[in-house]
C-alpha cells in the first residue's frame, strides 16, 4: 500500500503530519512520533512577542556588558512552557537530527516587522518549511475589511523575502470572501495553505462575573468546514493543502483526503491517545484503502471534490437538498 505524498515540495512517506503543540515540543518527543509512523511534524508555534521581547533583553543586557545568551540565562526570568527564541533554534536543530521526517517550523504573529526576520534563522537552524500562523482577530468595527485583509498578505510578503524555503499560511475561515483571500495569498507567494486555525474563543461566566479564556481540544464535529473548503479549493488553486482540526480516526483522515487534502494534521487526538495514536491511524487509512480497492492515495484525493463533478453538493442545490431532507426529518406530524 502506497501511503507517499507530497507536501509543500516535501516528500512524505504518508499524510499523516503532527502539527504544531506540546507533542512536538522537544526531540524526544518528535522522535517517539516518527518511530509512531508520522510523515511529518509542525513544530510548536514561535511568536512574534517571543521574538520582540529577546531583542529588546540583549539591548538591555548589552548595555550591561552581557553579550553571551549563555552568561545571560542566569539574569533571565524562567520561561515556562514557552522557549526563547535561540532556544527555539536548538530544537529545530535537533529534531532536524532525530527525526528523519521533514520537521516544519512554526512562526505566529500577527504584524509586519522585523520579527518575521527570524524565519531565516528557522531556515538556516534546518527547518524544511515555515508555517507562518497569522494569529489576527480585528476587535476595532472601524478597519475597513480590507485593511484587515492586507495585514495578512504584509505578513506574508515580509517572511517570503528573507526565506527560500516554502512557507504555509495558516488560515482563519472568518473572511468575508474566502476564495478570494487564498488567491490573494497565492498571488502573495504562499506555497501552501492549512485550514484552519482554531482561535481561543473567550466567554462570560454569570456566576463568578468574570471572563474565561483557553483552548479546547478539537472534535470530528468540527472538521466539516475546514473539509469543505479544501474541497472547493481541490484543482482550483496550485498551493499544497493541509487539513487541520477533528482529526481522530483513519475515517477522519480518509474524508479529508477524498476532499482533496494533501496532508492531514493532528494534535488533540495525539494528545488525548499518546504518540502511539499514529501508528493506529495509519493502520486504519491503510485497511480502509484495501477495503476500498485503492492501491495510492493518488487514487482517490480529490475524488469528493467539486472538481470530480460533484460542485452541486457543496453549492445552493446541496443547500436546498438539506433543508428538505430535513424538512421532512424533522417537521411535526
Amino acid at each position: 500500500m502506497n501511503l507517499a505524498t507530497s507536501y509543500l515540495g516535501l516528500k512524505l512517506s504518508n499524510p499523516l503530519v503532527a502539527s504544531a503543540g506540546p507533542m512536538t515540543q522537544t526531540a524526544d518527543r518528535v522522535k517517539r512520533l516518527v518511530e509512531a509512523g508520522v510523515g511529518g511534524v509542525v513544530l510548536p508555534s514561535l511568536f512574534e512577542e517571543q521574538i520582540r521581547a529577546e531583542a529588546d533583553r540583549d539591548e538591555r543586557l548589552a548595555e550591561v556588558g552581557i553579550d553571551s545568551f549563555g552568561e545571560a540565562a542566569s539574569y533571565l526570568p524562567d520561561p515556562g512552557a514557552s522557549m526563547w527564541p535561540r532556544q527555539y533554534l536548538s530544537l529545530i536543530e535537533r529534531a532536524v537530527a532525530a527525526a528523519g521526517v521533514p520537521v516544519i517550523a512554526s512562526l505566529n504573529g500577527s504584524t509586519a516587522g522585523g520579527w518575521t526576520d527570524y524565519a531565516r534563522a528557522m531556515q538556516d537552524a534546518g527547518a524544511a518549511a515555515i508555517e507562518l500562523n497569522i494569529y489576527y482577530l480585528p476587535g476595532d468595527p472601524v478597519i475597513p475589511s480590507r485593511d484587515a485583509e492586507h495585514r495578512y498578505i504584509d505578513v506574508l510578503t515580509a517572511v517570503k523575502s528573507v526565506v527560500s524555503v516554502p512557507v504555509a499560511v495558516k488560515l482563519t475561515p472568518y473572511f468575508s470572501s474566502f476564495g478570494d483571500m487564498v488567491l490573494r495569498l497565492e498571488q502573495a507567494g504562499a506555497d501552501g495553505l492549512v485550514l484552519f486555525n482554531r482561535f481561543m474563543q473567550t466567554d462570560i461566566d454569570p456566576t463568578t462575573l468574570t471572563i474565561s479564556t483557553g483552548f479546547k481540544l478539537s472534535s470530528p464535529a468540527e472538521a466539516t468546514l475546514p473539509r469543505s473548503w479544501i474541497a472547493r479549493l481541490r484543482g482550483r488553486v496550485r498551493s499544497s493543502l493541509a487539513a487541520s482540526t477533528g482529526v481522530e480516526t483513519a475515517d477522519d483522515v480518509a474524508a479529508y483526503l477524498l476532499a482533496g487534502a494533501d496532508v492531514v494534521m493532528t494534535t488533540s487526538a495525539l494528545l488525548r491517545h499518546g504518540p502511539g495514536h499514529a501508528t493506529a491511524v495509519l493502520d486504519g487509512l491503510t485497511a480502509w484503502m484495501r477495503d476500498k480497492g485503492f492501491g495510492s492515495l493518488a487514487e482517490f484525493r480529490g475524488m469528493l471534490a467539486p472538481a470530480a463533478g460533484t460542485r452541486d453538493a457543496y453549492g445552493r442545490p446541496g443547500y436546498l437538498g438539506a433543508v428538505e431532507r430535513a424538512t421532512q426529518a424533522y417537521a411535526p406530524g
